[in-house]
């Protein structure tokens, strides 16, 4: 008896512990399918918020197939972004993304880091000239990002001490690439400079988000920037009073006039302004005294940037060239002043075109702003 009921305990014990393993069986199985389903769910849509689609910029396109991320740029420069050993198409150079150490010829470039908090991607810049960003410099100083000198002569040790993995350049430099070549390390051009909408050298957030993998905050910061720039260039299209704007000063005897088909003069016209040469097709040419003069004497406006050492004032301009006093704008105190000196402009403003945009709007329209606007880059000079 006592056997019998030891048996009958036994498989008792036994059935219970296999419905217990078969049940565990059954779990483990749902979570690993579910769980399968998950991740290829979380990569779908991980794949589907790094998509990039070009809506503004004229000098880098972008197109996905077969996993691999073939970008354009310009007419000449062909890239695939891929994430494994894939072939890629002959024309094109492939680069293993994302990148982790890069280097930056330009502030433009730099600010596309800036904007996507990825300093650490950063390995080298040219130099610190009118940089005001501090972490940056920090790092410049504590030796995580070096200076490998200017454009023409750059220092090759230098550079292979950044090892960067690709060095980002800008073909209207002075150049002194040749001996970077050497080094077999890719350069790639960041043709955002030849951008003439605001919105599309802002864009070129995007490119940089494609090589550290941050498309997903490219495409966000973008979205931002793209809806508060269109938001306010609404507004100003409906002004019936459009103020004329002049651009530039003397250097040298020339003057270097911004054309109409700039990044400049399309703010202009974004934030309610027409430029004096709204209908030049150039992009800029340098002019003499008198040919500016007799396009712009009478303009309400005069846009100036510069890196004057002291206090700019209408003293100084007319100190620099003293026909400036001639100017309608001059007359009227009608200026409008940024100094490089003091405000981080080439640094920060090629991904800020909507506070650019918001800085002009405050002048020519300030019933459009709110009264307690501070301009971030331009004011009227006092």
């Amino acid at each position: 008896m006592y056997f019998c009921n030891q048996k009958s305990i036994y498989y008792k014990k036994v059935k219970k512990i296999s419905c217990i393993i078969v049940t565990l069986a059954l779990l483990c199985g749902c979570v690993g399918k579910n769980g399968k389903n998950q991740t290829q769910n979380a990569d779908a849509n991980a794949d589907s918020a790094a998509a990039i689609t070009v809506k503004y910029a004229k000098e880098f396109s972008v197109r996905d197939t077969a996993g691999i991320r073939l970008v354009d740029i310009g007419d000449k420069y062909h890239f695939a972004l891929t994430k494994t050993d894939a072939d890629v198409p002959k024309e094109y150079t492939k680069i293993q993304v994302p990148i982790e150490r890069t280097i930056c010829m330009t502030a433009l470039q730099l600010s596309n880091f800036t904007i996507l908090d990825a300093h650490d991607v950063v390995k080298g810049i040219t130099g610190t000239k009118n940089l005001f960003n501090k972490d940056i410099l920090k790092r410049v100083k504590d030796g995580r990002i070096v200076k490998i000198g200017m454009e023409g002569n750059f220092d090759t040790e230098m550079v292979l001490a950044a090892n960067p993995q690709v060095i980002l350049i800008s073909p209207s430099k002075r150049g002194g690439y040749d001996a970077i070549k050497e080094t077999g390390i890719t350069l790639i051009p960041h043709l955002g400079y030849q951008e003439l909408d605001p919105l599309g050298q802002a864009e070129w957030i995007k490119f940089v988000g494609m090589l550290i993998g941050k498309e997903k905050e490219a495409n966000e910061v973008f979205a931002g920037i793209e809806k508060r720039y269109n938001e306010l260039k609404e507004k100003t299209q409906k002004v019936e009073n459009r103020p004329t704007v002049l651009s530039g000063e003397m250097h040298y005897g020339n003057w270097h006039a911004v054309g109409g088909k700039n990044y400049l003069a399309q703010i202009f016209r974004d934030a309610g302004a027409d430029y004096v040469i709204n209908d030049d097709e150039t992009s800029g040419e340098n002019l003499e005294f008198e040919k500016i003069y007799s396009i712009a004497a009478n303009a309400d406006y005069w846009r100036i940037l510069n890196s004057y050492p002291d206090e700019f004032s209408y003293e100084a301009l007319k100190a620099s060239e003293p026909r400036n006093e001639l100017f309608k704008s001059f007359k009227e105190n009608k200026v409008i002043y940024c100094n490089m000196k003091k405000t981080p402009y080439y640094e920060i403003s090629p991904v800020k075109p909507d506070v650019l945009l918001k800085d002009f709007v405050a002048i020519f329209h300030p019933e459009l702003i709110e009264s307690d606007y501070k301009p971030v880059f331009y004011q009227l000079l006092k």
